[in-house]
């Protein structure tokens, strides 16, 4: 039957081999994601593009979520349909590839190649095909190419200062579809919508003041059903535009000792101009009574404040409890936890599990292990223990930075209900103790079993070899992805035999191939009998050691891993005009 998108399957899907499931299955759960809208994390892409791979579905792309494409493989884009795939894939969200990553520049340089790029001037068709992948061009190549670039813009995450510069040399030189910045309506700020972000003082100052006024109050009737991160870019463009008009709107020279503007009350505490009236932590310090700030904690956090205004809240909170901040107060705190160390934290009240979940939650920013081990302590002082949905809450980067004490009281029920943890920024200690747990967790299995392997799979950076080799004998489908391989314990991995790790991958043994320059990889090939790397794996891993030759032959030396037969291609590059100048056009008869 097909399988729903819960939440279970879209943690855990990667453990489905190709092979378990027919070709129908896999096809309309990728397909469901582009109905569902269902996100996904690079590593879940990625394991769901190899599995299409497998089953020979990738011909089929437009069905698919442009986001799922990103992570396609490039080589087998055809060149009949390189424009639609190109066009499909620049859709999706660049931020799931780092900027600068072979990946990512190889799909803007196959794009440019594709699309017969020639120039850096790019024309309107070419700017259509390119997308988001515009966002990494050169700045000479947006200010030189048609000004429908700036469509292309709005797509973009960030920009460089080098790239928002040009785009307001674009719009400064006119020709684009906004026209003169000094004929701009609030009609027209609304629909250049991002583009707004990297506007310069320059450019803004053309701006007629009442149409800056208008959107300035269409963003302050907005700021309140949004959310943090929205909230920032909307203060972004509030102060930009502030700024545009400050030499007609001089302030009032400051006082030292007293408020210099109006006394911070109820009502201001929530406008979106909040930030912008109260201009420095210095004023927010003298304008805010503290009988103002008990009364209105909420309100005043859910404003996107900065550091140095969160060490002034701080402080009057201190001033206002002391050490002993009730706990309906903390369960509040979002960011302002942060700043507190470890040490006064280790003073607050013993906490529920509400109040821990609520200060775990990660929209509030990173912990640091030291904090995170008193938060644990505290919520322990209240006679409480982890369960699975506060592991989920506190994620693996938070479970890593316990101490070891810690980790050892958590019971094994929690481990069995938090769903796959992320526990790759554990130390090699941390990583064996809670595989031991996992093991605890699910030893209900009667032997290895797929169902087993699914659940274990997250802790596997900590298992010995001789688990790993029960796994691999089991005789059942690990088919193990490549990167939970290269996660387990290096030492570890040198005691697999060729056999052992060729039933582990399964159907993604021929990923070793790409991974053969990982540390790890290198050192276990090297430990190797290049005949059995041959004979058993096939896959053209090269580096391994060689049988002794005949007497009376001379032996022919094996490349090294590192230098296998066909050259590492370097790391591309983002193209800069002169490299798009002169990359090839694309041949109808080969893939870009």
């Amino acid at each position: 039957p097909q399988r729903s998108l819960s939440t279970s399957v879209l943690r855990g899907f990667q453990c489905i081999p190709a092979s378990d499931l027919p070709a129908a299955d896999i096809l309309a759960f990728a397909q469901g994601l582009q109905k569902e809208g269902a996100e996904l994390s690079g590593a879940q892409l990625s394991c769901l593009a190899r599995l299409l791979a497998a089953k020979n579905l990738t011909a089929e792309f437009g069905r698919f979520p442009p986001d799922l494409l990103l992570f396609f493989d490039l080589s087998q884009v055809r060149a009949e349909t390189c424009r639609e795939f190109y066009a499909r894939a620049s859709r999706g969200n660049l931020d799931l590839l780092p900027r600068g990553s072979s990946r990512r520049t190889g799909l803007l340089r196959g794009a440019l190649a594709c699309l017969g790029v020639r120039s850096s001037r790019l024309r309107p068709e070419q700017l259509d095909g390119l997308g988001a992948l515009v966002c990494d061009m050169e700045p000479e190549t947006i200010a030189a190419s048609d000004p429908s670039v700036l469509e292309n813009l709005k797509l973009c995450p960030a920009l460089t200062g080098a790239q928002r510069d040009a785009l307001n040399a674009v719009l400064l030189g006119g020709g684009t579809v906004y026209g003169d910045p000094s004929s701009w309506d609030l009609q027209t700020l609304q629909n250049m919508g991002p583009l707004l972000l990297a506007l310069n003082q320059t450019t803004l100052s053309l701006v007629a003041e009442a149409a800056r006024e208008g959107f300035s109050r269409s963003i302050a009737a907005a700021y309140g059903s949004q959310g943090r991160s929205q909230r920032e870019k909307s203060l972004t463009l509030l102060r930009a535009f502030r700024a545009a008009s400050a030499s007609s709107h001089p302030r009032l020279k400051r006082s030292t000792d007293r408020c210099p503007s109006t006394p911070i009350t109820a009502s201001t505490v929530s406008s979106p101009f909040f930030l912008l009236d109260y201009t420095s932590s210095e004023e927010l310090d003298l304008c805010l009574s503290n009988e103002v700030l008990e009364a209105n904690l909420e309100p005043l956090l859910e404003q996107p404040l900065p550091k140095e205004y969160l060490r002034v809240v701080k402080n009057k909170l201190q001033q206002i409890y002391g050490s002993e901040i009730p706990e309906e107060q903390l369960k509040l705190f979002g960011p302002l936890a942060r700043q507190y160390t470890a040490e006064e934290i280790g003073q607050w009240p013993a906490m529920s599990g509400d109040t821990l979940a609520a200060l775990l939650d990660p929209s509030g920013g990173k912990w640091e292990a030291p904090q995170v081990q008193q938060l644990l302590s505290r919520y322990q002082a209240a006679g409480g223990t982890l369960t699975g949905p506060l592991l989920q809450t506190m994620g693996g980067r938070n479970l890593c930075n316990l101490q070891e004490e810690q980790i050892e009281q958590i019971p094994p029920e929690a481990i069995r209900t938090a769903g796959q943890l992320n526990i790759s920024s554990c130390s090699q200690t941390k990583k064996d103790q809670l595989y031991r747990k996992a093991q605890e967790a699910f030893a209900g299995q009667a032997g290895p079993t797929r169902a087993y392997y699914c659940q274990i799979r997250s802790y596997l950076g900590g298992a010995p070899a001789k688990d790993l080799k029960d796994l691999a004998k089991a005789g059942i489908a690990i088919d193990m992805d490549i990167d939970t391989f290269l996660a387990l314990n290096p030492d570890e991995m040198q005691k697999l035999s060729v056999t052992d790790v060729k039933n582990l991958l399964g159907e993604n043994l021929p990923y070793l191939k790409e991974a053969e320059n990982e540390t790890s990889v290198t050192r276990w090939v090297t430990s190797q009998s290049q005949q059995e790397l041959d004979c058993v794996l096939g896959i053209g891993l090269q580096g391994g050691m060689q049988e002794p030759s005949p007497a009376g032959t001379t032996p022919t030396p094996h490349p090294t891993a590192s230098a296998s037969i066909t050259p590492p291609v370097p790391a591309t590059t983002v193209p800069t005009p002169t490299a798009v100048g002169s990359l090839p056009t694309a041949n109808p008869s080969t893939s870009p």
